[in-house]
Order: C-alpha cells, then sequence, then structure tokens
C-alpha cells in the first residue's frame, strides 16, 4: 500500500518510521530544511530497543494530493487542517485517516465532501528531537475507526502487518473512541501544562488529583458520558501508565509554540454553550494557557 503521510512533528515521524516497515510511505512536510534533511539522512527513531533509521520518501506538504497514494494520514495538529485543506482539491473517495487530539476536527471532515474516511487515537508517547529524529517513549497503541463509509479488507491490509510492532486496534464506535482521548487530554495536558508537572503528578499529589477529579465531573456532564467509571478509571490508568511522561501541551508550553487547547477544552467549552451548562473549571484552565500562549507571543 502506498501511504501518505502529512505533517513532520513527532506522529508523523513515528508513522512514517514504522508503516514504512510494511508499506510504500511518502512522508509531506511543511518546510524546505526539513525535507532536505530527511532526504538526506533518513528518519531517526528511539526506543527502548536502541537506535534506528529509515529512508523515506519525503516531499512539501504544498505537493500533497499529487501523488496518487491509496492512503493519506493527516498527522498536523488541528490548528494547521484550516490552512492544509482548504482549497485542496481532494477526491471524494480518497480514504483518509485523521490522528488530531480532541473532537474539534470532526467539523473540518464534515465540510469535505468525502466518502471514505478514519480517525484515530494515538495512545503512543512521542516526542520529536529533530528535523528527522523522534523518541519513542510510550509504546501503546492505536485505535481506528470508520467514520465515513467502511471497508473492512482495505483496514486489515493497512494493520495488519504491525501486530506486535506498532499495534493498531479495531474500535466499532468512533464517538466513544474519541471521547474516551478527548477526556485523558482534557485533564492532563491543560493540568500539567500549567503546573509543569509529569503526568504522575496529577494522582500522586493529594491537591492535584482533587482538582483532577472536579475536572472530570464538570466534563462527564457536558459529554453527559453514560460509562462514567469506565472513563475516569482510563483517565487514571493512563496517568499511572505514563507517570514519567511530560505531556505534549506541556513541551508546546515550554517550547514557546501554540497549543491544542481550543481542539480539547474549547471544543468542550462550545458543548456545553449549546447545552446551557456552566462549565467555569474548564473556562478557567482555558483561558489560562490562552493567556499563557499570549504572553509568549502567541494569538
Amino acid at each position: 500500500m502506498k501511504i501518505a503521510i502529512v505533517g513532520g512533528g513527532a506522529i508523523g515521524l513515528l508513522f512514517s518510521f514504522y508503516l514504512n516497515q510494511h508499506h510504500e510511505v511518502v512522508l509531506y512536510v511543511r518546510n524546505i530544511q526539513q525535507r532536505d534533511r530527511i532526504q538526506a539522512k533518513g528518519i531517526h527513531l528511539t526506543n527502548h530497543q536502541g537506535s534506528f533509521s529509515t529512508k523515506v520518501e519525503v516531499r512539501l506538504a504544498s505537493e500533497w494530493g499529487k501523488g496518487g497514494e491509496d492512503l493519506s494520514i493527516i498527522c498536523v495538529k488541528q490548528y494547521h487542517l484550516q490552512s492544509l485543506l482548504e482549497n485542496k482539491k481532494i477526491e471524494a473517495h480518497h480514504p483518509l485517516l485523521f490522528l488530531q487530539n480532541g473532537m474539534g476536527h470532526l467539523e473540518y471532515i464534515d465540510r469535505l465532501n468525502l466518502r471514505f474516511v478514519l480517525v484515530g487515537a494515538v495512545e503512543h508517547g512521542a516526542y520529536r528531537t529533530d528535523d528527522d529524529s523522534v523518541v519513542h517513549k510510550g509504546e501503546g497503541q492505536t485505535r481506528i475507526a470508520f467514520y465515513k463509509g467502511a471497508d473492512q479488507e482495505f483496514l486489515d491490509t493497512l494493520i495488519k502487518p504491525f501486530h506486535q510492532s506498532f499495534p493498531f486496534q479495531k474500535e466499532d464506535d468512533f464517538k466513544e473512541m474519541l471521547q474516551k482521548k478527548l477526556v485523558v487530554n482534557a485533564i492532563i495536558n491543560p493540568l500539567t501544562a500549567l503546573l509543569k508537572v509529569q503526568n504522575g503528578a496529577l494522582i500522586e499529589n493529594p491537591h492535584f488529583f482533587q482538582t483532577f477529579r472536579e475536572l472530570f465531573v464538570e466534563i462527564k456532564g457536558i459529554l453527559r458520558l453514560e460509562k462514567e467509571e469506565l472513563y475516569y478509571q482510563n483517565v487514571v490508568e493512563v496517568c499511572r501508565n505514563t507517570s514519567q511522561n511530560r505531556s505534549s501541551m506541556l513541551k508546546d508550553v515550554e517550547e514557546g509554540r501554540p497549543t491544542e487547547i481550543d481542539a480539547i477544552l474549547g471544543y468542550l467549552i462550545k458543548q456545553a454553550n449549546e447545552k446551557n451548562m456552566q462549565a467555569p473549571l474548564i473556562n478557567a484552565l482555558f483561558h489560562l494557557i490562552k493567556g499563557n500562549e499570549l504572553e509568549k507571543g502567541g494569538k
């Protein structure tokens, strides 16, 4: 299978490295410097087993849509989706897999005349150390579900070769899958970013844990979660299993990059407003993160 991977961040590099073992990968990146570096040196990945390299074809993101790939995996952050997709003439039948955090990206997908769309929730821990290098720190899995259209044979062709090396888990309910990831992101990301702590501190420090629980109560009310204990235990388990990890939002704040707070808490605020519900803690965290971005020269 020929696969386009759009986005040269940590997730784009991670997926390019592993999927290139069994498929033909074309990585699309935003700038010439990254393209030239990967062309010259390949992609370097470090995990608990050591350091490895692979050569992949790499092009500029402006060229995406012209390569005739069988599938495009969209790995850019949600705030880059509009600039990536606007004015693109994507063929309606071309399969796309979206790997954004939150659930706000579903609105972008609905604006496109697409017939075959998958969405995923990435549970791996990874961070980029250079234009061509990624550290695979937390080995998990990628949950994947159909959003529009369905072709089980196509999906099996994509994921079956990676049963052990880079596992995928097919899910029947895309909404529940994305909501579980949203709840995790909505609690762990803003709290760790503001408190500047590793994930595990949120459940180890009783004062942080109190806010953790209060935030979950607001979120479950807005989303009207029916399996609230399942969602709650999932967040606790993620904190425990990634206790030494620094969240992606914490890294964004530390490095002065825009965060995905609009895609995560912004989505929940919109849902609360539509339901005439109050969300004081979510609103406070949202504006603290946005204020932090503004202080560092963001928007």
